[in-house]
């Protein structure tokens, strides 16, 4: 009996270990002092996954609206065709996220107009960084990944930073990529500051 025992605690602590939360994910100290009620998602940077290009803007405005953390979750198809139509939003937003980029400079300006603009108190960047089937080990899988900053809009303070991915083996019916997303994002946003 006590060698039962023993081998359960054994599997229970290497099951825990395997549980080691997001890939990255940093926290400003000044994020348990903020509580934006509108936060708005910008489009998804899909360069190297252009098949993921609405699909996971989707999924991020599904996200954060089914969590009731906000009172208005603006993203998804209105904040797209927000951006079509008003070109003051689009070249702010494009300026911020150039400086971003280029310079690693969250500029406060630029984020308080996109605040202004969207009537939104904070905003989410997120860029997918894997979205595909592949081989890997000489094994087919299916793989979907995010980086995800948040940013206060009103001071252009940085609240939130992660990242993380998902690898689902398979030998011939491939994982829904959407699926697998839904489910990352799910799992990311748990550790957002709210």
């Amino acid at each position: 009996m006590k060698k039962i025992q023993i081998f359960a605690l054994i599997i229970l602590l290497t099951g825990l270990s395997a549980c080691g939360g997001l890939r990255y994910s940093e926290v400003a100290p000044e994020a348990k002092d903020v509580h934006p009620r509108q936060i708005l998602i910008l489009p998804s940077d899909v360069a190297a996954f252009p098949e993921a290009a609405g699909i996971a803007d989707r999924l991020f405005a599904e996200a954060l609206t089914e969590r009731q953390w906000f009172a208005r979750v603006l993203g998804g198809e209105t904040i797209a065709e927000q951006l079509r139509k008003e070109e003051e939003l689009r070249r702010t937003v494009s300026e911020y996220l150039t400086k971003l980029a280029r310079l690693k400079f969250s500029d406060p300006e630029l984020s308080k107009r996109i605040g202004a603009l969207t009537g939104t108190e904070a905003f989410l960047i997120n860029r997918v960084d894997s979205w595909n089937y592949a081989m890997a080990n000489d094994k087919k899988v299916a793989k979907v990944g995010f980086s995800i900053t948040m940013v206060e809009a009103k001071t252009g303070r940085i609240l939130w930073n992660a990242a993380h991915n998902r690898l689902s083996e398979y030998l011939i019916v491939k994982p829904d990529i959407a699926n697998m997303a839904k489910g990352l994002i799910r799992e990311m946003t748990d550790r957002m500051p709210h």
